[in-house]
C-alpha cells in the first residue's frame, strides 16, 4: 500500500490555508505590501516552479522569501487533521496484514510537523519522502528510485493519491491499481475526477462495520 499524505491521509484545508492565506498575510507584512501584493507575487512564483521538486521544498522557499517557513506553518498547526475514516481505512490496512508506506512529496520538516499532531506514525512501515530521492511524485525518475530504495511489486500495488498529474505518472510507471481522493479539502467541493477510479471518502472502500466506527 503506497499512501499519499496531505490530501489524502490528512486534510488538505491546512496546505491550502497556509500557502493560499497565512504565507501571503505574512510575507505582507515582512515586505510592507498589501495582502493582494503579496499573493498575487507568491501565486506567480509558486507557479514558476509547480510540480517541480523546488515547489515542495521548505529549504528552498525559506532561502527565496528569507522567511522560517516551519515556524510560520506552526502558527497554524492546530489545523492539521486526519481526513474522514482514515484512521479506520489505516486499521482496516494494518488488520489484513498489508505494509503501509507513507510517500509523498512533502518536505520531511512538514512530515515531522504532520506527524507531531496526528497519529499516523503507528500505522506506517516506511516514510519516503521526494527529497529523500531527489525526485518529485510527478517524475519516472522518482518511481524508479523508489523501488530501488524499496523494491515492491507495481502489480500488485495500491497506490492513493489526490493529485491527478501523480496518479498518472505511477500508472506510467506500471503501478497497475491507483485510487485518487476527490474531497482531498474539506473546506472546498468535492472535485469531478474523469481519468482515474475515485472516492471522496474512505468509508465507500471499507468493510460497512469499519466504516461505522
Amino acid at each position: 500500500m503506497l499512501l499519499d499524505m496531505d490530501g489524502t491521509l490528512l486534510d488538505l484545508y491546512f496546505d491550502n490555508f497556509f500557502w493560499r492565506t497565512h504565507l501571503p498575510r505574512r510575507y505582507a507584512e515582512m515586505r510592507g505590501l498589501s495582502e493582494d501584493e503579496a499573493l498575487l507575487w507568491l501565486q506567480k512564483r509558486f507557479a514558476e516552479e509547480h510540480g517541480k521538486l523546488n515547489w515542495y521544498c521548505l529549504d528552498f522557499w525559506q532561502q527565496e522569501l528569507g522567511m522560517d517557513i516551519v515556524a510560520l506553518k506552526r502558527e497554524v498547526s492546530h489545523l492539521i487533521a486526519m481526513r474522514p475514516h482514515s484512521a479506520q481505512f489505516l486499521d482496516a490496512l494494518a488488520a489484513a496484514g498489508k505494509s503501509i508506506w507513507l510517500v509523498t512529496n512533502a518536505h520531511m520538516d512538514s512530515v515531522t510537523l504532520k506527524l507531531e499532531h496526528t497519529p499516523l506514525a503507528q500505522w506506517l512501515d516506511k516514510i519516503v519522502s521526494s527529497h529523500q530521492l531527489g525526485a518529485a511524485k510527478e517524475s519516472q525518475a522518482f518511481w524508479r528510485a523508489l523501488h530501488a530504495l524499496h523494491p515492491f511489486d507495481a502489480r500488485r500495488t495500491l497506490f492513493v493519491d489526490d493529485t491527478v498529474t501523480v496518479l498518472g505518472a505511477a500508472r506510467d510507471y506500471g503501478i497497475q491499481h491507483v485510487l485518487c481522493i476527490a474531497h482531498p479539502d474539506s473546506s472546498e467541493p468535492v472535485r469531478e475526477v474523469m481519468d482515474f477510479p475515485a472516492v471522496t471518502d474512505f468509508d465507500q472502500i471499507l468493510p460497512i462495520q469499519a466504516a461505522e466506527r
